[in-house]
């Protein structure tokens, strides 16, 4: 019998968890960062509500919300450029209150980048240092190795305006970076780049981040960019987070409406629970048109009202009866979105919902083509969906 892969232990000793796993999954690890019931008002408006939460060494945690919903006050507030109204924050250990911006171990990166123009890119990573009294000597030292590392090295002479948007958002990361802080803070640090260079930086920045260890906090309104980036994320709606996971967990197993529907594209059917048991879910629903099976069971009430959430990519569709019994619908139809990679099909049931198909085109012919107005079955595994009380 192989021993356990979780379990590194020789005779007579104490068993020794496994190190491997990521340290929020760690029984008793210490947080690197933690926000204790903080709220942030501005006169009678609740920007930050009561937030709780930690972020542990060199993860890559991102901060997820739309417009308004509190995520850079609480960057800011991290940052020192705002005072909590209540509550507490420690890095490393260390309680924050009363620390200057400048006295924090602390950096942040702006999405505007605020590089000198009138600076080379190898001052404009220096200056920082300058300003601390580094020794000329240990200061291009450094300059040069963390532009090696954002493989700009042999553009350290040129000014900002003689780059491009993504060589300016790797200098201003490095000018973040090169005081070696233990936190990095990035506000919407990708929101001026365009969708493709977007991509291609976000695994740059990745690759930083694990090379060098650093604890960044992340603050972006942009999903992709968020599930691309982190190692969890908190998801923020009125000052409040109400959801913190890994991006699976967030995208696969949403604990309310409000995420199921920020996150990615979702159908919800509205409908009541009319079987309960521990490992399974019944509910009826008007919208669907018959009743939905839901394998992975959650403590509801006796004709409860709840939503079942089935994202486009997990539903079949075709113009042949499947013949299973649960989670298959019939409907039109109406619409059809050819994007290359996928296409997005539009359905409408007879109870007049709208369902979201989309289908990988996986093959240059891919069979069976539906055109508008073809009726269709819409079908799904009992494990695809998730029922939503809140």
């Amino acid at each position: 019998m192989t021993s356990s892969p979780m379990i590194n232990q020789q005779d007579g000793a104490e068993p020794v968890a496994n190190t491997s796993l990521p340290l929020w999954k760690q029984d008793g690890a210490e947080p690197f960062l933690r926000i204790e019931n903080v709220t942030k008002k501005f006169g009678e408006f609740t920007a930050v509500d009561n937030i709780s939460l930690d972020i542990y060494k060199n993860e890559l945690f991102c901060l997820l919300g739309g417009s308004g919903s509190g995520k850079s006050t609480l960057l800011r507030m991290l940052a020192g450029f705002e005072a909590p109204t209540s509550g507490r924050i420690l890095i490393d250990g260390v309680d924050m209150a009363g620390i200057q911006p400048w006295k924090r171990p602390v950096n942040m990166m702006f999405q505007s980048y605020a590089l000198f123009p009138h600076l080379s890119v190898e001052e404009n990573v220096a200056f920082g240092l300058k300003r601390e009294g580094v020794a000329r000597s240990e200061v291009k030292q450094r300059v040069a190795q963390m532009l090696d590392m954002v493989q700009l090295g042999h553009l350290g002479k040129r000014k900002p305006h003689q780059l491009s948007g993504g060589q300016r958002q790797r200098v201003a990361l490095a000018r973040s970076l090169v005081k070696r802080p233990k936190l990095l803070l990035l506000d919407e640090p990708l929101g001026a780049l365009d969708k493709k260079l977007r991509e291609e930086t976000q695994f740059e920045l990745i690759n930083i981040q694990e090379e060098l260890g650093v604890t960044f906090v992340v603050v972006t309104h942009d999903q992709e960019e968020a599930m691309t980036l982190a190692t969890r994320i908190g998801v923020m709606n009125h000052g409040v987070i109400v959801q913190t996971a890994e991006p699976h967990d967030v995208y696969e197993y949403p604990n309310s409406r409000f995420v199921a529907e920020f996150i990615g594209s979702v159908n919800l059917f509205e409908g009541k629970v009319v079987e309960d048991e521990p490992d399974f879910v019944r509910i009826k629903s008007k919208e669907a048109g018959g009743h939905l099976y839901v394998n992975h069971g959650i403590s509801c009430a006796p004709n409860q009202k709840v939503h079942v959430a089935l994202r486009p990519e997990k539903i079949r569709i075709g113009k042949t009866n499947p013949g299973q019994k649960e989670n298959c619908i019939k409907g039109i139809v109406e619409e059809i979105a050819y994007m290359g990679s996928l296409s997005v099909f539009r359905v409408r049931l007879e109870s007049g919902k709208e369902v979201r198909v989309t289908q990988p085109n996986f093959a240059r012919d891919m069979g069976e083509r539906l055109t508008w107005n073809d009726e269709v079955f819409l079908s799904w595994d009992v494990d695809s969906s998730v029922v939503l009380t809140a």
